[in-house]
């Protein structure tokens, strides 16, 4: 008999090695730290879509957090670059001057990553943009006639003072009685939680929308429950949202009538074209990111398997590849050895 388990822990024990070796082996094949970023100098005069940009139309209000930490987790808050940055040069190009706004006035707290492209670095780098966001308008200071539209940008600072800001509401009620259109993407729709319409219905009352899943939440933030005072996905389905899941980390924009969600930041682009869209006019041509083209080599994955995704891959070879890896890794966090040994053929093209 301890022959037998010995010979079981050592044909254990040697699985594990091969398995550590592999794994290993895998991890540094990622090499994530050595894929190409965005140029850190681009400016907006490079972005191909501002150079031809529409007539004016109007003006968009942006909205971002305060909160610059999440209650007493010791987690960092406030707003996510990216997702406004996108958005912000999306609605000039498109003839919508845009003004940046914040519950408490001022410079608001900024959070960046490192999947930053040319467009969020034009925007650091674009004097006028960094005037408005050290002078952000104090929520309950803005004149909401002036506005087609509203935008709240995402973030996780959103979830502590977005909900509960008496301004907000008055905003969004004003702007979409007047025709104008609602936009929040990732944590921004945790703005909408508390809007009643005139007619008392609330806003996301049997409407369809997104925000960050729990999916995506738990999996960055495993102590979520106890950080935020509630999950964006559970309170927009009390609030009888009609909640449109897609999957983790991949772009999904929900339009209904005049509200746009999105579920994360990879749906920025979508929600602010969709929302100018909404507005009765055509986006303006845009050069896709290579953010977005692995996004739609990764939604062809999921949706027709790996022969359909490579044959895409080939085809888009501007496809980032840094995105590709990092869905490869998620992958493998979450014990889809399959998925990630394909996400890692689809990120070497």
């Amino acid at each position: 008999m301890w022959k037998w388990g010995k010979r079981v822990l050592v044909a254990f024990l040697g699985l594990v090695i091969v398995l550590a070796a592999v794994g290993g082996l895998w991890w540094q094949a990622l090499d994530l730290g050595s894929q190409p970023l965005a140029d850190p100098g681009s400016t907006a005069a490079q972005l191909d879509f501002l150079k031809s940009p529409s007539p004016p139309r109007g003006k968009v209000l942006a909205v971002v957090t305060s909160t610059a930490s999440l209650g007493d987790s010791g987690k960092r808050g406030g707003y996510e670059l990216t997702e406004l940055s996108r958005a912000y040069y999306t609605f000039l190009a498109n003839g919508y001057e845009v003004d940046i706004a914040s519950p408490q006035g001022g410079e608001p707290p900024m959070r960046t990553d490192d999947d930053m492209v040319a467009a969020d670095y034009a925007f650091l780098n674009d004097p006028q943009a960094r005037r408005k966001l050290a002078t952000t308008l104090k929520l309950a200071e803005v004149d909401s006639s002036k506005y087609a539209a509203v935008y709240f940008v995402g973030g996780k600072g959103t979830m502590f003072d977005f909900p509960d800001d008496p301004s907000i509401p008055h905003i969004v009620r004003d702007i979409y009685r007047s025709g104008g259109v609602v936009g929040a993407v990732c944590h921004g729709p945790a703005a909408l939680l508390q809007v009643v319409l005139d007619d008392g219905t609330p806003l996301l009352r049997g409407r369809r929308a997104t925000g960050f899943t729990n999916a995506e939440e738990l999996f960055l933030i495993k102590d979520a429950r106890t950080v935020f005072p509630f999950l964006l996905q559970e309170r927009m389905q009390q609030a009888g949202a009609r909640f449109v899941e897609g999957p983790m980390y991949l772009e999904n924009t929900v339009v209904d009538g005049r509200l746009v969600t999105g579920q994360n930041p990879w749906s920025t682009w979508s929600v602010a074209e969709a929302m100018v869209q909404g507005l009765g006019h055509a986006p303006v041509a845009r050069a896709r990111s290579g953010e977005e083209l692995s996004v739609q080599v990764l939604d062809t994955y999921r949706r027709e398997g790996i022969d359909a995704a490579l044959r895409l891959r080939r085809q888009l070879p501007d496809a980032d590849r840094r995105l590709l890896l990092m869905h490869a890794l998620v992958a493998a966090m979450q014990g889809g050895v399959v998925d990630a040994w394909h996400l890692q053929r689809l990120a070497r093209g």
